[in-house]
């Protein structure tokens, strides 16, 4: 067999140059002593015997990487090495393509010693793992206030907001969604951006997504002096806005309103009847009980005001505006944290409450759920399990269907494509562009899947999808329901449920947004599409390219007009930095590559070469078409499961997910497998775990 040490340098810069070696030694003792050992330590003997020859044994180690000293202890103290480990034998990318696979008995065991490791090493590490103290992004400022004041109008129009929508046809509860419905695109459609609002409140900058992840994890949310400066500036503008009326704000009369008797009250009364306001209005904006220190000082502040010959109305005012700037109304936290290097404790109800309404409704809790917390049983099983599903069939659930999938999909890379108008002149109509119809197709899919509690696994293999007239037709051979053109609908878009009988169409991998947003502006991007589906599909983005790596150029050079792309790109992946991951990627890239860069089918590019879309899956499952790669997908539910259930969970958690909450990942897929991976069962075990409800 191959000496390890001819393998090049570079190949050993990472953990890889660890799992080379190491499987190297495993596969040739597979069915020698060193694996007859128990458990770990048959794994730790073939280590020692040959792989510290090149890590450990010379004055330079291959790698930098020294394994003398690897024992069973460090594994168990190094939870994200056992992941690391696990990751890479799951994915099949260890052992090296040339070498021969592990055999599937020893593949088996040694995936489960390492599982073993790794819920000893989250045992003894379980501490570790922090959510910071973090600010309300944009879009959580936003509902919050709207729910704090019970507002019948929004705050300031969200571009991230992707979907408009008419008719109220969002009803969970319902379990069914319509047929027909009436929506429109914030982002590409200007007129969408008039609705009902504050006028005079200006909108802060957006919070951008995190590199991994969304727009709410706690390592990006903080808080400048500047704009600290205008969250104070904000709260004014909310309630001075002409807007700020009895009609557009729902507790007006409860709260902002002067007593029937105000000129006759003592002062003694006023101070009483401003407490018995504030009680409640601070408990909710700052999702726990006021304290009595903190309710007396916001009482005579607003008792000052009035005392100074201010309005009534006008001091509640200022008194919510110094709320609204409150870093208990503005920040996220833990209102008390146990000692380093102690052991995780379950966070107290109003916690829970908070955790539980920024994840399903971006928002602060309500009094329903705040009454709850402070009876002291939010925390009991079955009651936090009716608040769940209270929660879930509760139509704000919009907003999570607002928030979460544009940003899991990364759909805000549609905005800014832009087809060649020569090259697919029917992308453009009027002075838009198709892709204001394209974003909401996969959104629709995602709110479907959801109201009904469908198995997630219909994002990928779908059975139905929702489509304008003129976004069907635009799918050409893929169209649904081979019906007329209806017109360049750009102020509402009506999207029709439609059956898919076609499994090219269907799910939210193959629609004509994915396509266009992971193209060029002339052709097709397998590998940004690949790299998408590795990041989105299974939750294992790859690495940034290297810098000095150029750009496959738009257009065949001299003597490649007769090449197809996937031989074009073969070049790129010769170099040694460049060809592991393009093993990874590659496949699920060309996979969709009978799609155009607009989404629109194609059996054979301009050239006349045939697109050939044959791959093979994790090293394991070979495909020859789009519907056979679906079928590979779908051939490992539980490993679509816990992918997408990762991208949930640090949406739920507000932070990176750590090797420490592997054990909870794996114990929340197997339950949604238990209930046929439906959707409201995986977010339900989110909140049950115990990430979710400890700090």
């Amino acid at each position: 067999m191959m000496n390890a040490r001819c393998y090049q340098t570079a190949i050993f810069r990472s953990l890889k140059s660890v799992l080379l070696v190491f499987w190297f030694g495993i596969a040739a003792v597979a069915v020698g002593d060193e694996m007859d050992q128990p458990g770990a330590a048959g794994v730790l003997r073939v280590v020692e015997a040959r792989c510290v020859q090149c890590h450990g044994e010379t004055e330079e180690p291959e790698g930098d990487v020294d394994l003398t000293a690897l024992k069973l202890s460090r594994l168990e103290d190094d939870a994200a090495l056992v992941r690391k480990l696990m990751h890479v034998i799951e994915t099949r990318e260890m052992p090296p393509e040339g070498e021969g696979p592990l055999e599937a008995d020893l593949r088996h065991r040694t995936l489960a010693e390492l599982k073993s490791i790794l819920h000893v090493a989250v045992q003894k590490n379980s501490n570790s793992v922090q959510t910071p103290m973090r600010r309300m992004n944009r879009f959580q400022y936003n509902n919050a206030v709207v729910d704090l004041f019970d507002l019948n109008c929004i705050v300031f129009t969200l571009p991230e907001r992707a979907m408009r929508g008419y008719k109220d046809y969002f009803d969970p509860a319902s379990g069914r969604m319509p047929d027909v419905v009436t929506v429109g695109n914030r982002p590409l459609g200007k007129s969408q951006m008039i609705e009902p609002r504050l006028a005079g409140v200006a909108a802060f900058p957006q919070d951008l997504r995190a590199e991994h992840g969304f727009d709410n994890q706690a390592d990006h949310l903080s808080l400048s002096p500047l704009l600290m400066d205008e969250f104070l500036k904000l709260g004014q503008s909310i309630t001075d806005s002409p807007d700020f009326t009895p009609k557009q704000v729902g507790i007006w009369n409860t709260f902002f309103a002067a007593p029937e008797n105000s000129a006759m009250l003592t002062s003694v009364e006023r101070i009483e009847e401003i407490r018995s306001r504030l009680s409640p209005f601070l408990t909710k904006a700052f999702r726990r009980p006021v304290s009595a220190d903190q309710l007396n000082r916001y009482t005579q502040f607003a008792a000052g005001q009035i005392d100074a010959g201010v309005e009534f109305p006008d001091a509640m005012k200022a008194v919510a505006a110094a709320t609204l700037a409150s870093p208990r109304f503005l920040y996220l936290y833990d209102t008390s944290h146990p000692e380093r290097g102690a052991a995780p404790v379950e966070v107290d109800d109003f916690e829970l409450a908070s955790r539980l309404s920024f994840f399903f409704w971006g928002s602060i809790p309500d009094e329903a759920l705040l009454e709850i917390a402070a009876s002291g049983r939010l925390s009991e099983q079955d009651t936090l399990a009716a608040q769940i599903d209270r929660m879930l069939l509760d139509k704000r659930m919009k907003r999570f269907c607002d928030s979460f999938p544009s940003q899991w999909l990364q759909l805000d890379r549609l905005v800014s494509s832009v087809p060649d108008r020569n090259r697919f002149p029917d992308f453009y109509f009027s002075k838009y562009r198709l892709s204001m119809h394209m974003m909401l197709e996969p959104l629709l899919i995602f709110e479907t899947v959801f109201v009904e509690n469908r198995p997630i696994t219909q994002l990928i293999d779908s059975d139905f999808t929702y489509r304008t007239a003129k976004l069907d037709q635009a799918y050409g051979p893929l169209n649904c329901a081979s019906g007329k053109n209806s017109g360049d609908q750009v102020t509402t878009l009506t999207f029709q449920r439609l059956p898919v009988t076609d499994r090219r169409n269907g799910g939210v991998i193959t629609n004509a947004a994915v396509m266009t947003m992971t193209s060029g502006p002339e052709r097709t991007k397998p590998i940004t599409r690949g790299a998408w589906i590795a990041g989105v599909v299974f939750n294992d983005p790859p690495k940034p390219p290297p810098a000095n790596v150029p750009p496959l150029p738009e257009k065949p050079q001299a003597g490649e007009e007769h090449l197809s792309l996937r031989d074009r790109l073969a070049a790129h992946r010769e170099r040694a930095d460049c060809r592991g991951c393009h093993e990874q990627i590659d496949p699920l890239g060309f996979a969709l590559e009978n799609y155009d860069a607009v989404g629109l089918w194609r059996d054979q590019y301009e050239n006349g070469t045939p697109v050939d879309p044959s791959g093979e899956l994790f090293r394991e499952d070979r495909f020859a078409s789009v519907t056979e790669f679906k079928d590979a997908i779908l051939r490992d539910r539980r490993r679509f499961c816990r992918a997408f259930a990762g991208h949930l969970f640090a949406f739920a958690l507000a932070r990176e997910l750590a090797p420490a909450d592997e054990v909870a990942l794996d114990a929340i897929t197997d339950a949604a497998a238990d209930d046929d991976f439906r959707m409201r069962t995986l977010m339900r075990q989110i909140v049950l775990s115990q990430p979710f409800r400890t700090k």
